[in-house]
């Protein structure tokens, strides 16, 4: 009913920068919170940003300062840019969404495929 596609992921070298994009297609109402998780090898799935439908916006730790996260509501997507990039950033980045399906105005989660950030000179 929702689709989520990512892009933007990629190689970078240390300090530099990537944006990861998100568009939310299908049956959509409204779109409440929109965020970027990411998985490490051999690590649980970390939330990194979320960003509320009214622009609210919270980081983990490790990225404040160097990441952030908008979105645009017209065109349902959500945007991470990421600077001064490190190795320990190399992931797995997800996009979730949380959606009031028009069908049947039931609220979901859903996620995107995954995109790879390799950080690494």
């Amino acid at each position: 009913q929702v689709q989520l596609v990512e892009s933007g992921g990629g190689l970078v070298q240390p300090g530099g920068s990537l944006r990861l994009s998100c568009a939310a297609s299908g049956s959509i109402f409204k779109i409440n919170n929109m965020a970027w998780y990411r998985q490490a090898p051999g690590k649980q799935r970390e939330l990194v940003a979320r960003i509320t439908s009214g622009g609210s916006t919270n980081y983990a730790d490790s990225v404040k300062g160097r990441f952030t996260i908008s979105r645009d509501n017209a065109k349902n997507t959500v945007y991470l840019q990421m600077n001064s990039l490190k190795p320990e950033d190399t992931a797995v980045y997800y996009c979730n969404a949380i959606v009031v399906v028009s069908t049947n105005l039931l609220t979901d989660s859903y996620w995107g495929q995954g995109t790879q950030v390799t950080v690494s000179s």
